[in-house]
């Protein structure tokens, strides 16, 4: 196929462009490049029936709970989440509080308001807020190899349980105490592959941790659902911008493509989608997320994407973290419970245990979120990352369901603790268009790979004029796996069309 490179467009009908990805990413680009009188032929192709991508809120309960994105992180003046959902009214005051913004967090979780270990036994809290307290000053000392020559280990996983193996030689403890406090320690190294959305610490490459940037602010969320802020969003958009139901099958880039109802102009990209419809375009902004370009790597552009734009791709992380909710009639928690610890006996960070194969999966279960009350609903919220997530995907809901109860009845020391009345869980890795839940930078790859991601093609731009731009939180350097990473990253690449077609903005 021919290049045709240069501005093909005639003059005063501006840019035909193409967003594929109605994520908030998408979604921002569309927005931005809709409020710029240039780009009036705009289309936004969402492969699913909805908008918002990985931020999913569900009426369920009697109330709303998130099975994607779940917190603002970092709410504060420098994240634009927070400015959005602050000017479409979607925070409550304490959200919005002086008080709450500047809150350090570090981007440390709270600690647990009870922990049960997996026989039953109360765990003393000032036990668990000292191993706590450890793993996070550890994780702190990650993010110190950023401008070091060099890392004493690849992984953060690596650094992490060298240092610990360290801290075990001042235990003083009777051997029963030092082994719960490695079981706690493996529960606070479960905790950081649900926020990092990885299998294994030892996945997470050291060197670059610390270049992922915590903004200050207290964690908080949408009193009305996170896909508030999404559908105020795609309601701004002039009608027939989204077109739902539209997954796309391939790009077709540097050629030369016609159309029947504009004889004589020439597109460089033509979109081709699975149901056989095509768009051709002269720009294409792609929001999809980083799953998706994994497993559909080899097929979806024609030609080939560059093989250092491929290999970045490979190479930067994407895994799977899910949500597990559960509605009990009772609460057989204290009303002022937070957060329940669940610690694996027998377990350690620094041995990987074998447990017997029924129920399995559930080892990596961190424990449970308490929801605020939907009356008459109580819910709590689980959360588990990594292949074991993955297995926990393909489960039905009465298998996952029985397990959850095994366990609750076994670590509460109450055999006739009620069945929940019902359960949800998100299934990111099964989602198609998605395949997981967030990108990481693994072991191998550093974040000059994430800006690799982030440039546009052509590479060679003196010959042939921009075609597709890439956006999506897997694109930004220092807020990948944030919702406003991904904002930003649509932004960029609508403000990078609108500087190429506007010079003067």
């Amino acid at each position: 196929m021919q290049s045709s490179g240069g501005n093909t467009e005639p003059p005063g009908r501006g840019p035909r462009v193409l967003v594929v990805g109605g994520g908030i990413a998408g979604l921002g680009a569309a927005q931005r490049l809709c409020g710029h009188p240039t780009f009036r032929h705009l289309r936004v192709l969402e492969a699913t029936a909805r908008a918002g991508g990985r931020i999913r809120s569900e009426c369920s309960f009697g109330g709303v709970v998130e099975v994607g994105a779940h917190w603002i992180h970092g709410p504060s003046q420098g994240n634009p989440i927070f400015q959005l959902a602050a000017k479409y009214e979607l925070l409550g005051d304490k959200e919005l509080s002086e008080e709450n913004q500047l809150i350090e967090t570090g981007g440390h979780l709270d600690l647990p308001s009870v922990s049960y270990t997996s026989s039953g036994v109360s765990v003393n809290l000032e036990l668990v807020a000292e191993m706590g307290n450890l793993f996070y000053s550890l994780i702190d000392q990650t993010r110190e190899f950023l401008h070091a020559a060099q890392t004493p280990v690849p992984s953060v996983g690596e650094y992490l349980k060298k240092e610990v193996s360290q801290c075990m030689a001042s235990w003083t403890e009777d051997e029963e105490t030092k082994k719960l406090k490695l079981a706690i320690l493996n529960n606070f190294f479960n905790v950081a592959c649900c926020v990092s959305g990885t299998h294994s610490m030892d996945l997470v490459a050291l060197a670059p941790f610390g270049e992922y940037t915590v903004l200050p602010g207290l964690d908080c969320t949408f009193p009305g659902g996170y896909q508030g802020l999404t559908d105020r969003i795609a309601a701004s958009l002039p009608q027939d911008v989204m077109v739902f139901n539209k997954p796309v099958k391939t790009l077709h880039w540097n050629g030369s493509f016609q159309e029947a109802g504009s004889p004589g102009e020439m597109f460089p990209v033509l979109v081709e989608c699975e149901d056989g419809s095509c768009f051709p375009a002269h720009h294409v902004v792609l929001t999809v997320p980083l799953g998706f370009l994994k497993e559909r790597l080899d097929t979806f552009f024609e030609p080939p994407l560059p093989a250092e734009k491929a290999e970045a791709i490979r190479k930067i992380g994407f895994g799977t973290n899910n949500k597990i909710f559960l509605e009990f009639k009772e609460p057989f928690w204290e009303p002022d419970c937070r957060i329940i610890q669940v610690v694996w006996e027998d377990t350690s960070p620094l041995e990987d245990t074998a447990p017997a194969l029924q129920d399995a999966w559930l080892r990596k279960l961190i424990g449970f979120l308490v929801l605020p009350a939907f009356q008459p609903a109580h819910v709590l919220c689980g959360f588990i990352a990594g292949l074991e997530s993955e297995l926990m995907e393909m489960l039905s809901d009465e298998e996952v369901l029985q397990s959850l109860t095994r366990v609750l009845r076994r670590v509460t020391g109450n055999p006739q603790l009620p069945a929940p009345k019902s359960m949800l869980r998100s299934r990111w890795h099964s989602t198609p268009y998605t395949r997981g839940s967030y990108s990481y930078v693994a072991v191998g790859s550093t974040g000059d790979d994430i800006d690799l991601l982030a440039q546009p093609l052509p590479v060679d731009r003196e010959k042939a004029q921009l075609q597709i731009l890439f956006a999506g939180e897997a694109t930004h350097r220092t807020f990948y796996s944030t919702t406003h990473g991904a904002l930003l990253s649509g932004w960029r690449e609508a403000d990078r069309l609108i500087a190429l077609w506007d010079p003067q903005a």
